[in-house]
C-alpha cells in the first residue's frame, strides 16, 4: 500500500507541474476552448502511458547502452518543440485567405509529441528507475504505474486547459491574444533549454 500511495503521488505531482504538456494544453485552451481541445488532452493521457510502457519494457536501456542516441533525441525533442511553439505563438491568427492559420493539436500528434517530450522521457525513466523492481518480474507494478498515469493525465490536462479558457476570457481582444500566445510560446521554449545542458 505504501509503495503504491509513493506512485500516485509521483503520477500526480509529475503530471500536474508545469512542462511543455500542461504548456501546450494551456495555449489550446486559450485559443480554441476545452471542446477543441480534448483530441490533445486525449492523445497526452494515451502517448504518455504507452511511451512509459516502452521505457518500462527496456527501452529506457538502450539510452544508458547508446549515450549519443539520447543525446541526439534531445536536440531532436528541442527543434520539434520550437517549430510547436511558433504554430503555437501563431495560433488562432487568420492567414490570408481569412482562414484559420492554426488547429489544435491532434490526438495522433499530441501522443507522438511524448516521444520526443524530455520532461515525459525524464518521468518514464524516474519511475522505471524507482519503482520497477531490478531482477524480478515488472509487469505489475509497470502495469499498476501506467494505470495510475492514464488516471491522472487526462483530469491534469483538463484542468490545464480550463485554465487556459478562463485566460482567454480575460485576454478579449486579438491583440492582447497574440501577445498571450507569443509570451507562451517563449516560456514553453525558456523551459526547455535546460535539458539541453
Amino acid at each position: 500500500m505504501e509503495t503504491f500511495l509513493s506512485m500516485l503521488g509521483f503520477a500526480l505531482v509529475t503530471t500536474a507541474t508545469p512542462g511543455p504538456n500542461n504548456m501546450m494544453v494551456m495555449i489550446s485552451g486559450a485559443n480554441f476552448g476545452l471542446r477543441r481541445s480534448v483530441p490533445h488532452i486525449l492523445g497526452i493521457a494515451v502517448g504518455f502511458p504507452v511511451m512509459l510502457l516502452g521505457v518500462g519494457l527496456g527501452l529506457g536501456a538502450v539510452f544508458t547502452a547508446f549515450p549519443l542516441l539520447h543525446a541526439v533525441l534531445k536536440y531532436v525533442a528541442f527543434a520539434w518543440l520550437l517549430y510547436l511553439a511558433w504554430k503555437l505563438a501563431r495560433a488562432g491568427r487568420p492567414d490570408v485567405s481569412g482562414a484559420a492559420a492554426a488547429k489544435p493539436l491532434s490526438f495522433l500528434a499530441a501522443a507522438g509529441f511524448q516521444w520526443v517530450n524530455p520532461k515525459a522521457w525524464m518521468m518514464g525513466l524516474s519511475a522505471a528507475t524507482l519503482y520497477l523492481p531490478e531482477g524480478q518480474d515488472p509487469l505489475l507494478p509497470l502495469a499498476v504505474l501506467v494505470g495510475l498515469f492514464i488516471l491522472a493525465t487526462a483530469p491534469i490536462c483538463t484542468v490545464w486547459c480550463l485554465f487556459g479558457t478562463a485566460i482567454a476570457r480575460l485576454l478579449g481582444t486579438p491583440g492582447r491574444i497574440a501577445a498571450f500566445n507569443w509570451t507562451m510560446a517563449a516560456l514553453l521554449v525558456v523551459s526547455m533549454i535546460p535539458t539541453l545542458f
